[in-house]
């Protein structure tokens, strides 16, 4: 692809996606973290080696953690002081354990900003919008980039999406607008023409860390042990709730960690109540995110047993070092049972992203499930 043809805005480019990845904030991450999404980070490069960056790009693809992920690389690789280096002067990747890298990671740094639907209608409004821009237009603090993000554009409010236009079209000097989504669909189009769009399309197998693993080792052997039994059932539930407490609680604790409350006491009433409130909304999105995670990493654990009910090649499983249990209940269940649980757990993702009662959803689900 020629240096041309990476500043036309409205190019669309896809790439293979790692969608169920479900390391979130819990570590530093660069682009050499990311060896399935190759093509993108190599354009990225080519893009920083030759000084030609789009002033606003567009990240779509099916797994918003993947994305923030992403636009998290590119912000520490912009300002990172002891980059890698291609051409001189001109940063490949970030060195991920700088102050100003660290910074980044932990959502600390002056000059980076992230901006998410905080309101209790789940969209960006327009009071958060003009609160971004006035930030975006003052100088950079200490960085060689001011870097936005935006995670969720979709859920940009008809008049945030029409005052961003003006900061889209005359950008500062000096800064990077990232836009992330899952549903570009929703994005108003004279937005959507103004970003250079980098589509990270199709799936992976899920990335799990060792307590993640250890989890679904468990809820595994919980599966393959079931007698069918109605209280067997009500225990694989209380494993599934109790690990939804635990991330809950983590999301809790670290976003809390993060939020002015914990650097300012005396506040005026109505500003504690409005950090208050975003607080809350942003824990409660981040928690969605990783349940739909969570439910996924089951969706696979699940289609490793459909796949054993066919007799498939073991190399064609997610979880090779579950294989046993898979077999186990791929003996006593059908192919046509198997994939009845796929859809089960397809209906269940989908019925958590309505309003339905959390502990509902998953009771009527996991009674439905062929054991």
């Amino acid at each position: 692809m020629t240096g041309t043809a990476l500043l036309n805005p409205v190019a669309s480019l896809e790439f293979p996606c790692d969608s169920t990845r479900l390391i979130r904030y819990n570590g530093p991450m660069s682009f050499a973290e990311f060896p399935e999404q190759e093509q993108v980070v190599q354009l990225l490069q080519r893009s920083l080696e030759r000084g030609r960056l789009a002033h606003a790009y567009l990240f779509t693809g099916s797994d918003l953690g993947t994305l923030e992920a992403m636009a998290r690389a590119l912000a520490k690789t912009l300002n990172c002081p002891q980059p890698r280096e291609g051409a001189p002067g001109a940063p490949l990747d970030s060195c991920d354990l700088c102050l100003s890298c660290r910074r980044i990671d932990d959502a600390l740094h002056p000059d980076v900003h992230w901006l998410r639907p905080e309101s209790k209608l789940r969209v960006i409004t327009i009071d958060q919008l003009r609160e971004l821009t006035e930030q975006v237009h003052l100088k950079p603090a200490e960085a060689r980039f001011k870097v936005v993000v935006i995670v969720g554009a979709d859920r940009l409010n008809l008049q945030a999406a029409n005052a961003f236009l003006k900061t889209l079209e005359e950008p500062p000097p000096g800064s990077i607008l990232i836009l992330l989504s899952t549903a570009p669909q929703r994005i108003l189009e004279t937005i959507l023409s103004r970003c250079l769009r980098l589509n990270f399309a199709g799936e992976s197998r899920p990335q799990l860390d060792e307590a993640q693993t250890a989890w679904l080792t468990g809820f595994s052997q919980a599966a393959a042990d079931e007698q069918n039994s109605l209280l067997s059932r009500y225990r694989l539930l209380g494993t599934l709730m109790a690990r939804l407490a635990h991330t809950r609680a983590g999301i809790e604790k670290t976003l809390a960690s993060r939020s002015p409350l914990e650097r300012y006491e005396d506040l005026d009433p109505r500003l504690r109540e409005k950090w208050e409130e975003e607080l809350s909304a942003s824990i409660e999105a981040e928690y969605r995110r990783q349940r739909t995670d969570l439910i996924a990493a089951l969706h696979w654990w699940f289609r490793d047993v459909w796949i054993r009910t066919l007799a498939v090649p073991a190399d064609l499983l997610c979880f090779p070092k579950l294989q046993k249990t898979a077999e186990v209940l791929a003996n006593r269940v059908s192919s046509k049972e198997a994939l009845e649980n796929l859809q089960v757990l397809e209906q269940t993702q989908w019925l958590l992203h309505t309003n339905v009662q959390e502990a509902l959803a998953l009771e009527v689900g996991l009674l439905k499930l062929k054991l």
